[in-house]
């Protein structure tokens, strides 16, 4: 008899997990949207997306490589012998996964920066896809999807058609385009290569796998942004070569640091939440859906504290689909299982004991 696989989270309820990961991600879109649109007094302009993520990346690299040091993770990874010494290092499946991750781990805070882009609504688009994608990557490794799974994906669905509705299409600038495509790329790359080799249930395998895949995303991601930097491609290497220097003399290293928390926080989440060893489309609908819960309240608190636009009222009405989804995705799991042991004895009873 099988062993039924044990939980990715070493026990802890998926409902807390995601309470932790929409408590880390609304600061750090609360952050990332303040920086680029308040006029900085050094620079008499918001910072622009590109100056805001080299910084934030190397301080998400720094502190992300501390908690693998500090909680003893990379003791799980794989290592590889240079002389006397053993250090962590990826295999072929995690070092890809890396490189996936380095495009979403740019993309990410790249899309709170656009001008007449609301949070809910970039938010939207690029969850949209991967929702899409999720269950097609289950049944690629002949995974069972279950209806609540199908139901939450329609759902989510549904609320990405009426913000597109509401907006007329897509209409984005050309950079916001190329970032959404980016990003859907890396998700599609990294949720490959997680149900291939990550989604056993043991929580070493998700440890290891944390630590092997950013060992190789966080470094990239800034070489990336760094070699587009040295191009001269016109302001935009500017703009980068502003966020890797100058940054650091304008002031805002303490919103940085809290960026760069936040974002620490939020990997560590997201990973326990995408390892959980049930199909990506459960694990998938509800990491996307409480991130963009996070947006929305964002945008809700940026425009009460300080005076940002409202979201509009379908990207409200799109978020309020999404946390029926979750809950869906929360209590249809437990409600089958209790309906499936209340059978189970029934079925006994009927049985005769061929003991007495």
């Amino acid at each position: 008899m099988t062993r039924p696989a044990q939980s990715a989270t070493g026990g802890m309820p998926m409902e807390l997990l995601l309470l932790g990961y929409l408590l880390s991600y609304l600061p750090s879109i609360m952050l990332t949207r303040y920086l680029a649109t308040t006029s900085i007094v050094a620079l008499g302009r918001p910072l622009t997306g590109l100056e805001l993520l080299p910084g934030s990346l190397m301080l998400n690299l720094v502190m992300t490589y501390a908690f693998i040091w500090l909680s003893g993770w990379h003791r799980q990874a794989n290592r590889l012998a240079i002389g006397r010494w053993s250090v962590p290092f990826p295999r072929r499946a995690t070092f890809l996964s890396g490189l996936a991750t380095s495009l979403v781990l740019f993309t990410v805070p790249l899309s709170l920066t656009f001008k007449g882009v609301s949070i809910p609504f970039i938010q939207l688009i690029m969850r949209g896809d991967i929702l899409i994608l999720a269950p097609l990557v289950d049944v690629l490794f002949g995974r069972r999807v279950r209806w609540w799974s199908w139901l939450a994906l329609a759902m989510v669905a549904f609320a990405l058609v009426i913000a597109l509705t509401d907006r007329g299409g897509l209409r984005l600038p050309p950079l916001a385009v190329l970032t959404v495509v980016l990003y859907t790329l890396g998700y599609f790359l990294r949720l490959v290569v997680m149900t291939r080799v990550g989604k056993t249930g043991d929580p070493q395998t998700v440890r290891a796998y944390f630590v092997e895949e950013k060992i190789i995303a966080l470094p990239m991601s800034l070489v990336a942004l760094a070699a587009i930097s040295t191009l001269g491609l016109g302001g935009q290497a500017d703009e980068l070569a502003r966020g890797f220097i100058g940054i650091w003399r304008l002031g805002v290293i303490w919103p940085l640091v809290g960026m760069g928390v936040t974002l620490t926080a939020v990997s560590i989440l997201s990973i326990l939440i995408l390892l959980d060893p049930r199909e990506n489309s459960y694990c998938v609908p509800l990491e996307r859906a409480a991130s963009l819960i996070a947006g929305v309240v964002a945008a809700l608190l940026l425009a009460w504290i300080w005076g940002m636009p409202v979201p509009r009222p379908a990207e409200l009405a799109g978020a309020a689909i999404l946390i029926a989804a979750i809950a869906l995705l929360s209590l249809a799991p437990r409600l089958s299982a209790r309906a499936a042991h209340g059978v189970m004895p029934a079925r006994a009873m009927a049985s005769p004991d061929k003991d007495h």
